[in-house]
């Protein structure tokens, strides 16, 4: 029987999905557990397993193409099944258009479809009240992320007059995750600049208008300026309402996902640079066409600007003694994110700490003989992730959050592990910290941090922390203390091994220590609760052979 398969919600915010590539073709089997598809979603590219076993008799959705959830994607079933029924049955991308919201038909991608266009497709459609000349499109800011709500332009490619063809990257636009390049899907002359370089604005402001020559398009700007996407989707959505019957065309003014090619253009065309090292660049007075870029496809990166090294010594730039100066850097989406949460954190949670320094010389002879396993390699930090999570299932107190009317005791244990990447930090979670071994610990960590700071993590990869581990050691910290991630209760700030005279059986001997800081939420964790929790984990990392008992 024939098996209907719609486009999946890989994530809590995805509205819509495209297929990136199909890893079956109609006609071929298919069983259950086969990877069917990858989709790309607002956060990732991700994997889409078959739950069927069957032939794959139809293709709803094809490779580039972007649609919303529960769109029919593909039909398995038995081979030469009449299928027709379903096909007619099944919700199309028609049906998820919604009158209610600009976002569900994709006008949120950085593109508008021009009223005047639209208009064209329903003869009866006469009445907007919006007066947009022919040929003349509004594009607005793109929501890039799931949690970005404003973006900023980094920078234009491009100044009000200048001549845009289709597939000109106009703007650099930093989101809350990253400095992006943005590509424009239309051709004309750029008429208006809505938002200015270094600017902020809501998703859906208008970012630009392009269109013919001469056009005045004085009257949109100001009409949709500054108010985001609640104007310009009520007025768009009043004019769409007429013309289901076209929504095929419409369909296609909507741009396909960004793929771009990157190469190096040395002979006066566009150069292509990541934002840091153009921003780079412009601090250190270095010409970028001077650079031949060694990242991808000629592409300039940080490090092409940093090896720089002009052909002759220029004018030195010199501050006098006594002369006061800044640098203004604009805060990055990402970096507004972290000041938020932090900020909500340290002055809602009523924060204290407890201080211990730990005998580290068994854990360092017990990491040393495990190693000696070429099978089996782990760190301190491993070892301590695991000390926690044994710990936790001892004291569950420590393991909960607060909401105004209970504290809730976790009865499993995810441990956030903090990661720092280029524009701030970003917390993996390991799931069930407690039942793993050391070397899933590690290989986990490794796994999870790696493809953080290459932002190829999944966003359920970073929900569900019930308890979070800094660790600064490797950076010869000696001790410090962290702000707890939210919801957890508490965070563990972790030190470098230190070598130093320690007393031994009333001798000063060398030993090596490590300082570990517990920062606590008081509304779950009394002191003696959050110093009995310390005293337990403390066992465990001085006397790592308690943790295989």
């Amino acid at each position: 029987m024939a098996e209907i398969i719609n486009m999946p919600r890989l994530s809590d915010t995805m509205e819509e999905g495209t297929v990136a590539k199909w890893l079956f073709k109609v006609g071929e089997k298919v069983s259950e557990g086969d990877i069917l598809a990858e989709i790309e979603t607002d956060k990732a590219t991700m994997e889409f397993e078959s739950f069927y076993d069957g032939t794959l008799l139809y293709i709803g959705v094809q490779e580039g193409e972007t649609v919303s959830v529960d769109v029919l994607l593909a039909i398995i079933g038995d081979e030469n099944e009449d299928i027709s029924k379903f096909i007619e049955e099944s919700p199309s991308s028609d049906d998820n258009i919604s009158m209610t919201s600009k976002e569900e038909i994709n006008l949120t991608n950085g593109s508008e479809i021009s009223l005047d266009e639209i208009s064209t497709l329903n003869p009866d459609t006469k009445n907007t009240s919006i007066n947009i000349p022919k040929g003349v499109e509004v594009i607005t800011m793109p929501r890039l992320s799931d949690t970005m709500t404003e973006g900023t332009v980094a920078v234009w490619n491009k100044k009000e007059g200048d001549t845009v063809e289709e597939g000109d990257i106009l703007a650099e636009i930093e989101t809350d995750k990253a400095t992006m390049e943005f590509e424009s899907f239309y051709s004309g002359i750029l008429l208006s600049i809505g938002i200015k370089e270094g600017d902020s604005a809501l998703v859906d402001d208008v970012l630009a208008i392009i269109g013919p020559k001469g056009t005045d398009v004085s009257g949109i700007m100001e009409r949709f300026k500054g108010k985001g996407s609640a104007v310009a989707s009520e007025e768009i959505i009043k004019t769409i309402a007429p013309v289901a019957a076209a929504v095929e065309t419409i369909k296609e003014s909507i741009p396909k996902p960004l793929v771009t090619s990157q190469k190096n253009n040395s002979d006066g065309g566009r150069v292509f640079i990541s934002p840091l090292a153009r921003k780079l660049a412009e601090e250190k007075g270095i010409n970028i066409r001077q650079i031949q870029g060694s990242g991808e496809n000629g592409r300039i990166i940080k490090r092409d600007i940093e090896n720089h090294q002009p052909l002759r010594a220029g004018i030195e730039t010199y501050i006098p003694v006594g002369v006061e100066s800044f640098e203004e850097v604009n805060n990055s989406q990402m970096r507004k994110i972290i000041a938020k949460r932090l900020g909500e954190s340290k002055f809602m949670a009523p924060h204290y700490y407890l201080t211990v320094e730990l005998n580290m010389d068994h854990a360092i002879a017990a990491r040393k003989a495990i190693n000696e396993n070429p099978e089996q390699k782990i760190s301190f930090n491993d070892m301590i992730v695991k000390a926690c999570a044994m710990a936790l299932r001892k004291h569950p107190k420590v393991n909960s959050q607060w909401t105004d009317t209970a504290t809730l005791l976790a009865n499993h244990i995810h441990i956030g592990v903090a990661v720092a990447v280029d524009d701030g930090l970003l917390v993996p979670v390991l799931k069930f910290a407690d039942q793993m071994s050391f070397k899933q610990i590690g290989n986990s960590v490794k796994d999870l941090a790696g493809r953080a700071r290459n932002k190829k993590i999944k966003p359920e990869e970073m929900e569900g922390s019930t308890f979070t581990v800094s660790n600064l050691g490797m950076f010869g910290i000696k001790e410090f203390t962290s702000i707890i991630n939210q919801p957890n209760s508490a965070i563990l700030s972790v030190g470098a091994i230190i070598e130093k005279p320690v007393v031994k059986n009333g001798q000063v001997v060398v030993g090596n220590t490590m300082t570990i800081t517990l920062a606590c939420d008081h509304r779950t964790v009394d002191g003696a609760t959050g110093a009995s929790f310390l005293q337990t984990l403390g066992m465990f990392i001085e006397s790592p052979l308690t943790m295989f008992v």
